[in-house]
């Protein structure tokens, strides 16, 4: 059994960290990985201010008003709170990159995006180079509602677009070949919080996260209308669930426009997991397979969404991290990472990332396979 399929995560994910230049109406930001990349989910985290959090991606399309907000429950665009099209955006993917613009604002057109010497890092993936395949549920007998899919099955990560249609127990095919483990879904068209369903407890009585705070799982009897399923996902199809008392899931299945983005773990390239903590500075290890390029992870308990990157902290221990679900500015003290060849190992005793005996929740992409498919090892930082 080869040890990865995927030699090269660089063709499937990338980081990269910038200082704006205040000066540009547009300005491409390259990667540095070693092949090109043309991304398809871009999120963008201002490092150094309290802005930041933007999503796009190229199924809904990039461009002004087209980001959503990761730290809140905030619709599509939300110009009123925001405004980052005024503010600056992510107007294109590029062969290797992807291209910031300078938004209408006349003073502060460049505030969340390339404002001059702020520090700026983006979480990049591939899905299907903006090309959509649309599932019609009536016509397949895949899932009850329609899905619009770009799916990169190799690398185990598909976005998928859908309107609600207000039924209990809907569906919707994700086209990953797979079961997902790993699920995010925002409403578009209207505010509600973000949910996140991880295969640890999709299909059971504790239903979902929210992506956009820093509560405890909820369990879907005390969180009416809030959570995926008790049924988990197939390997076609994700299951949209039906609230407590009888109420369709008003988080995913509203009759709006919806997003869905899913992951699998891969072999040598991904993985999505649970670690507990033992409450000390020789924290425990977590075994990947691979030597880590980004990885986020959240207490099961409740605690802020947790993410270290080898772009912003490329030494060992890492120490540097984003919250996804606030607005502060990145976090460079008090959580130690080491980010080994073939996992991670906890070095704090923060309850961010080590309560004793407390579950959490992790994914994680590869800088390199521990060990490639031709049988080459991967060296620790």
């Amino acid at each position: 059994m080869a040890y990865t399929d995927i030699d090269d995560p660089s063709k499937h994910f990338q980081s990269v960290i910038w200082t704006g230049n205040g000066a540009s109406d547009t300005r491409t930001i390259s990667f540095d990985g070693n092949s090109d990349m043309q991304p398809d989910w871009v999120w963008h985290k201002q490092r150094n201010d309290t802005y930041g959090n933007h999503v796009f991606d190229s199924s809904r399309g990039f461009g002004a008003n087209k980001e959503l907000i990761t730290r809140g429950n905030f619709v599509e665009g939300d110009t009123s709170n925001f405004n980052t099209g005024a503010n600056g955006y992510v107007s294109a993917a590029a062969s290797d990159g992807f291209v910031v613009k300078k938004g209408t604002n006349s003073s502060n057109g460049n505030r969340y995006i390339n404002e001059s010497n702020d520090t700026h890092v983006a979480w990049c993936w591939k899905a299907n180079g903006g090309t959509t395949t649309t599932n019609d549920a009536s016509s397949t007998s895949v899932g009850t509602i329609d899905s619009v899919i770009q799916a990169n099955t190799e690398a185990g990560f598909s976005i998928v677009t859908y309107t609600g249609n207000a039924t209990d127990n809907a569906q919707f095919a994700h086209g990953l070949g797979a079961t997902p483990e790993w699920i995010l879904i925002k409403n578009r068209d209207t505010n509600v919080d973000w949910t996140m369903g991880h295969t640890d407890f999709m299909g059971s009585s504790a239903e979902n996260i929210r992506w956009n705070g820093s509560s405890a799982v909820a369990s879907a009897d005390s969180a009416a209308g809030s959570h995926f399923s008790r049924n988990a996902p197939s390997s076609t199809v994700v299951t949209l669930g039906n609230g407590a008392g009888g109420d369709f899931s008003t988080d995913t299945n509203q009759a709006d426009a919806h997003v869905a983005y899913c992951f699998r773990s891969v072999q040598g390239y991904s993985k999505i997991g649970t670690y507990v903590g033992n409450g000390n500075a020789d924290g425990t290890f977590i075994y990947t397979g691979f030597k880590i390029a980004w990885l986020i992870t959240r207490k099961s308990t409740g605690n802020n969404w947790i993410i270290m990157d080898n772009k912003v902290s490329p030494n060992n221990p890492s120490s540097i991290y984003a919250r996804s679900d606030t607005a502060e500015a990145e976090g460079t003290s008090g959580l130690d990472i080491d980010m080994l060849s073939n996992g991670f190992k906890i070095r704090t005793t923060s309850a961010a990332a080590n309560s004793n005996n407390v579950k959490y929740y992790f994914m994680a992409f590869a800088e390199h396979p521990f060990v490639s498919s031709k049988g080459v090892p991967t060296t620790a930082r």
